[in-house]
């Protein structure tokens, strides 16, 4: 990411943050009119303590590179989240030196793990959805989301199409999650050709996505709830869980359904009919 792209993006990101918090949020009266929504640029440097001139250069991309006490004081303000904190300092280019590009090499000992998960499905992702490995139920589940089937990367499987195997009700939930999770993907891999080069296809290709990207959330994902309609056993009501492996920052997902629900029971006649299948192999 060059200089220019990264105060930008950072200009944009006060901005949307400035717009989310109201003045009884802070404790400010909302006297007289107000023609922006949320607060006004000096009431952010004032509770931020800094000059309302040089929070107006940030929000136009003006500053090279805020101290690390300035961003400190506008995560506090603004209300920051942890994952959005991080965010606002990668931009504002604190944090080191992140990591070129992706690594795409699954540990041998993960491998050994999804190979003994037979009644969950799992997999193995990039930090951009990029599928590197699923077990067989994973595989069978992610074919249903894929589209087409051969699709191997979530953010296109979601977007692309606008999934018409989620369920209605859980797509828009699922697909804003997912964009916050690549915002702050990109934000760690400025460098990354593959992270620009999917966001950029994204943005040209789906209106959905550039809406939700224009948002600018940002949180790293941890757990949630698919619902998906699958060819072969109907509705699955399924909750996940997505461990972070940090020494490669890859995803390992898990999927789960109720003991005794039906869709346990759905996902055992998967397991069971790819259990027929292989021995018909």
């Amino acid at each position: 990411m060059v200089e220019e792209e990264r105060r930008r993006e950072l200009a944009e990101f006060l901005r949307s943050r400035r717009a989310r918090v109201s003045p009884a949020d802070v404790q400010l009266p909302a006297a007289g009119r107000r023609r922006a929504v949320g607060l006004r640029r000096e009431e952010v440097a004032w509770l931020a303590g800094i000059s309302a001139d040089y929070y107006a250069r940030l929000e136009q991309a003006r500053v090279a590179r805020p101290s690390a006490t300035i961003l400190a004081a506008l995560a506090r303000t603004l209300g920051l989240s942890d994952d959005e904190r991080s965010y606002l300092f990668r931009m504002g280019g604190i944090n080191g030196s992140p990591p070129a590009t992706l690594c795409r090499e699954v540990a041998p000992g993960i491998l050994q793990l999804l190979d003994r998960l037979t009644l969950m499905p799992a997999h193995v992702l990039d930090a951009t959805y990029e599928v590197l490995a699923s077990n067989p139920l994973g595989q069978a589940m992610f074919g249903a989301l894929a589209t087409p089937p051969t699709e191997r990367n979530g953010v296109r499987a979601i977007f692309m199409a606008r999934n018409p195997r989620l369920h209605p009700a859980d797509w828009e939930e699922v697909a804003r999650a997912t964009v916050a999770d690549l915002r702050a993907t990109a934000a760690r891999y400025p460098d990354d050709p593959g992270v620009h080069a999917l966001v950029g296809e994204l943005l040209a290709a789906s209106p959905k996505f550039a809406l939700f990207w224009s948002d600018h959330e940002v949180a790293v994902r941890a757990s949630g709830h698919y619902r998906i309609l699958h060819p072969d056993v109907g509705l699955l009501d399924l909750d996940y869980e997505m461990l972070h492996l940090h020494d490669r920052d890859q995803r390992l997902m898990l999927y789960s359904a109720e003991p005794g629900s039906p869709s346990f029971e759905r996902l055992m006649d998967l397991e069971r009919k790819l259990q027929a299948e292989a021995v018909r192999a």
